[in-house]
Formats: C-alpha cells, sequence, structure tokens
C-alpha cells in the first residue's frame, strides 16, 4: 500500500514537472529494490494518464523480488515495456530515449544507499546528468547519503525530489542540497502514531519553530528585563567584530550591551557606538586581551546575564585567558558564547569545554568549518565532508551546543540535530558571523536555554540575508545591512508568536 502510494505521488509530481513542456514522453530508470518498485508504480500511473512512459531497469523483471517486483509484474501485464541495463552498451543505447524524454524518473537507489556508485550504475547516472533534462528522484536523489548529505561517487542532479512521509536530513545538507531540487515531502500513509515529533533526532527549522521561542514583551517592562550581554574581545585593527557582536545583541532585543576590550582601544571604540556601553581592561604589550585582564573581566561581569567572547580577540597567547572566562562564566551561572578568535585559542585543549559543561555551564560555540577543524585536529575539507556527523563529534567532546557555521548551518546539542534553511551566498561576508554570536547571546540573557536560543538566532540571521537579498541581490550585502533588518524580521515573527498565545 505505500509503495502504491508512493508511486501515484511521483506520478503526480512529474505531471506537473511536464506541463511545461510540450511533449509526453518520460523515462523511469529503475533500480532493484523498493525505490525501483515506486518507479514502477508511477510508470503504471503515467502510461493509464496517457503519457508515453519508456521503463529502464538494472535487472530483469523476474529478477527482481517482493513488493518491487510485484509492481514490476503489474507494469509488464498492463503492456508496460521494460528496457533492461545491465551492460555499458545499453547505457548507450537508452541515451537517444531519454535525450527526448520530457521528464526523466530517477528510482534507482533509496535512502539505504551507503557505499560509492560504481560500473554501469556510475555510467548511466553520468548519463542522466549530461542530458540537462529535468529530472523528479524518488525519496532522494541516487548517490546521495540520506542522512549525512554526502555524495557517494557520483549523484543525480534532480530538478525536484519527491520524499516520502518525512523529509530526510541529507537532502538540505551540503553537498547534496544541490542535487535536491525543490523538495516535496508527500503523505503515503504512514500509521500517524508511529512516530513523535519529540523523538526525532533531525529537525528542519522554521517559521513556526521560531516563533515558539520567541518571548513577546510585555508592557510593564525596563532594559534590565531584557538581559545585559557583555562581548569580550577587539584587538588592534579588530575593534569591528566586538562591535558587530554588540549591535547585534541590541538589535536581537538585549535591553544592554557592554563591549569589555584592551583599555587602549576603548576611545576608538567609544567614537563608534552610541547605544553600547565600554569596558576598558588592562592589556598586554601587544595591545591584547590576555591573563592579565581577567581580574578586572571578572568585575565586567557583574549584573551581566550572557557573555559572548573571541570576537577579533586576535592570536596571541590568549589561551589561559579564554579558560579563565569560560570557567568563571560557569561559576557564576552566566550562559557563554565562545567564538572566532575565542575558539582558536581553546584549540590547544578542547577538553576546557567539556569539564565546564559537566559543572552545569551554558555553552555556545560557534565555529566556521576551518575553526572546527582546529578544534578536532583535522581539515577544513573533512568538516564539510559530513558537516552533520562532525557537528555531533563536536558535541559529544565538547558538551557545548555546537553551531557550525556555513551553507546550512547545523545546529548540535542534546543528541538532537537541526538544520537552517535560511541564509544565502551573500553573506558571505565580514562581520556576519560576529552578528550572529551577538544575536545568540541576547537570546541568552533573555533566559532562553542555549539549544533554542542557538536554533532561533541562525534561523533568524540567515531569513535577514534572504530578506535583503530579495530586495538588492546577493553581491555587496554587508553585516550592517542584516543588524537593519533585524527588528523587522524578529517583530514579524514575534507578533505570530503572540497570535499563537492569544489562541
Amino acid at each position: 500500500v505505500l509503495m502504491e502510494n508512493a508511486g501515484r505521488a511521483v506520478s503526480e509530481a512529474v505531471k506537473r514537472e511536464a506541463a511545461g513542456s510540450s511533449g509526453k514522453r518520460v523515462a523511469i530508470v529503475c533500480g532493484k529494490g523498493n525505490n525501483g518498485g515506486d518507479g514502477f508504480v508511477a510508470a503504471r500511473h503515467l502510461k493509464n494518464s496517457g503519457f508515453d512512459v519508456t521503463v529502464f531497469s538494472f535487472s530483469r523483471v523476474s529478477g527482481i523480488k517482493g513488493d518491487a517486483g510485484i509492481n514490476a509484474c503489474i507494469w509488464e501485464k498492463t503492456g508496460g515495456v521494460t528496457a533492461v541495463i545491465s551492460k555499458s552498451r545499453d547505457v548507450k543505447d537508452s541515451v537517444q530515449t531519454l535525450k527526448h524524454s520530457s521528464v526523466i524518473v530517477d528510482a534507482i537507489f533509496g535512502i539505504g544507499l551507503s557505499k560509492g556508485i560504481e560500473g554501469v550504475y556510475k555510467e548511466m547516472i553520468e548519463a542522466i546528468n549530461g542530458l540537462s533534462k529535468p529530472v523528479v528522484a524518488i525519496d532522494v536523489p541516487s548517490g546521495i547519503d540520506a542522512t549525512s548529505g554526502k555524495i557517494l561517487g557520483v549523484a543525480i542532479k534532480a530538478s525536484g525530489t519527491v520524499t516520502m512521509a518525512f523529509a530526510k536530513p541529507g537532502l538540505f545538507v551540503y553537498p547534496a542540497r544541490d542535487f535536491s531540487g525543490k523538495v516535496e515531502v508527500v503523505d503515503i500513509g504512514m500509521p500517524a502514531g508511529i512516530f513523535s515529533k519529540e523523538d526525532a533526532r533531525f529537525h528542519l527549522l522554521d517559521d513556526s519553530f521560531v516563533a515558539s521561542v520567541l518571548r513577546p514583551r510585555k508592557k510593564n517592562t525596563h532594559k534590565g528585563t531584557y538581559g545585559h550581554t557583555l562581548v569580550i574581545g577587539g584587538s588592534t585593527g579588530k575593534t569591528g567584530a566586538p562591535y558587530m557582536a554588540a549591535l547585534g545583541a541590541m538589535r536581537a532585543g538585549a535591553g544592554l550591551a557592554t563591549i569589555a576590550l584592551p583599555k587602549s582601544l576603548d576611545k576608538v571604540m567609544s567614537e563608534k557606538t552610541v547605544e553600547v556601553m565600554t569596558y576598558p581592561l588592562p592589556e598586554t604589550a601587544a595591545s591584547t586581551l590576555g591573563d592579565i585582564s581577567f581580574s578586572e573581566t571578572v568585575k565586567a561581569m557583574k549584573a551581566k546575564t550572557s557573555v559572548v567572547i573571541g570576537p577579533g580577540l586576535g592570536r596571541g597567547d590568549t589561551f589561559g585567558y579564554v579558560r579563565h572566562v569560560v570557567e568563571k562564566c560557569v561559576e557564576l551561572g552566566l550562559p557563554v558564547v565562545v567564538d572566532a578568535d575565542g575558539l582558536n585559542a581553546l584549540s590547544k585543549d578542547i577538553s576546557v569545554l567539556k569539564k565546564a559543561s559537566k559543572k552545569g555551564g551554558k555553552i555556545v560555540i560557534t565555529p566556521h568549518p576551518g575553526e572546527a577543524g582546529r578544534l578536532l585536529g583535522i581539515s577544513a575539507k573533512d568538516i564539510q565532508s559530513d558537516r552533520i556527523g562532525f557537528a555531533e563529534r563536536l558535541f559529544k567532546e565538547t558538551g557545548s551546543t555546537i553551531v557550525l557555521k556555513g551553507a546550512g548551518t547545523i545546529v548540535a546539542s542534546k543528541e538532537k540535530v537541526f538544520i537552517n534553511p535560511t541564509g544565502n551566498p551573500g553573506m558571505a561576508s565580514a562581520g556576519t558571523g560576529d552578528v550572529l554570536s551577538g544575536i545568540i547571546g541576547a537570546f541568552l540573557s533573555q533566559g532562553i536555554d542555549a539549544s533554542s536560543s542557538a536554533c532561533a538566532a541562525v534561523y533568524l540571521h540567515g531569513l535577514c540575508g534572504d530578506e535583503v537579498a530579495s530586495r538588492r541581490g546577493e553581491i555587496g550585502l554587508l553585516a550592517t545591512d542584516i543588524l537593519n533588518e533585524l527588528p523587522v524580521v524578529i517583530n514579524s515573527l514575534a507578533e505570530k508568536s503572540r497570535s499563537r498565545l492569544a489562541d
């Protein structure tokens, strides 16, 4: 029954894809398993709807077992024709039919694929990709790992993916996201009680999730109600980073923000800031923060409700200083965001984070792939090859909420993984990461838990970038553009939160 419903849903998607073309020719390429079975069902429904359908199968019908075999037999008994693909010559012979099809359906491999694609399968996928035809993939494009988003040697480049019952995380994680096209989740009759959202390991962030996190403001409040974020950082030539983080906190709703920085830079920063306060700290001979700054930093933490450490801190000998700040935050019960050079400092010994987390520390770390690689002692390329897997590994090794930045930011926390669909390439510009750290700090300041703060921040941060890009394009998008957009986007989602509470 599930296969019948899945195949029917695919046939409807193919009809929509073919609606823009003059022809009604469809080629369906089927594997030996259940994914191929879905393809045979789709072929039958499309044929019954008047389409000229050709099925290519990697097995003779007599060799296909189970439900897939039943549907392959039905296809042939209703007059359908199946061309068998078993060698390179068969692939070459299929190209003419594929070339003249309005839509190609990928029903080769489903979600169970875990090893690299080789041989005639690889040749067929490369042939399909070389035609630049609309391709509808069933469940996942053949050749991608449905969980990690890895490309297993070669993969179908789909224009759309019809996935069954639930979205698969790999469809939204790069590099596979480039192969998925438009993703449509279809109901195939899975029993409602078989699964609960609370039990899910993977979650795709959306408006409703973020609206549930945001807290509408009450009338009888003051600036202290919404927290005070302390941003620690700055060094010669890098005063912009802590400034952007502090403004990010203010724009995200923190009532107060203070920048603690080397005292020689206080005048420069004071000339930049209006709403943000500064706190000059003792500095090293190189005009950076270090062990000499710690005792005064503790004083700066007084009456604060969250700390962000790292923006613009510099690459000096700061390991001891950052470690002591994190440990002091835990001691005082202050949630802390460690970003940028704060992470580079702790890469000497990330066990500091694990120890702090075991003592009840509320810690969020926000590495980009290069920083994540340094924390784990591997390359950025390794991180990008399995973003979900390495985000989870970082969580296990640090006990901290992980924000692995980049296209399709990953948040890993409490044995759950959250995938962010917002954001665009225009956001790859200086200062955007600092703004994100400040937004997380603002939510932590308001008493929101670490995981929810991180998730809401990355979604809103990306959404702001998307709003700006929709009006002005991606090129030339600045961190200040995101700052200016933040109140508009947050208030829009906060209104949804108010409506939810009213209901």
